[in-house]
């Protein structure tokens, strides 16, 4: 148990961070606003807050502590014996699994989330899962 709380912990910090990569790009190609899901984000945990700091700041600790969380549950699911391919598979549909929970299901309740380009944020979510297959793979071999 310990070991996939650890492995989940080190592969959530570096999604955290890949995982945003296919929303970034988008907004980059449409003009988008680069930091609306940050925001977004934000809102989930100080809805009332209009101040572009701090909800830049409550986004950015908000995407961390969900990011380590499903990190850790990945962990847990995807079998420690999984080779590469089939850990990174593994992940990315648990990714889209997640995105169906915060995005379909969740992400309604928060009028910023809902208002998210709902392609870019789903491809985030595959990536993020992806890059947690790769990394509990990297760390279990």
């Amino acid at each position: 148990m310990r070991e996939a709380v650890r492995d989940g912990l080190v592969a959530g910090s570096v999604a955290a961070v890949a995982g945003g990569v296919p929303s970034t790009l988008h907004a980059l190609a449409t003009g988008g606003d680069l930091l609306e899901s940050t925001r977004a984000a934000g809102s989930i945990a100080l809805p009332w807050a209009e101040d572009e700091q701090t909800l830049l700041s409550a986004g950015a600790n908000v995407h961390v502590a969900i990011s380590l969380f499903w990190g850790v549950v990945l962990a847990r699911v995807i079998p420690r014996w999984a080779s590469a391919p089939a850990s990174v598979g593994a992940g990315a549909l648990g990714g889209l699994a997640i995105a169906a929970l915060d995005l379909g299901l969740i992400g309604r309740l928060f009028p910023r989330i809902r208002a998210l380009p709902r392609r870019p944020q789903v491809a985030d979510h595959v990536a993020f899962g992806a890059v947690v297959g790769a990394v509990l793979a990297w760390r279990r071999r």
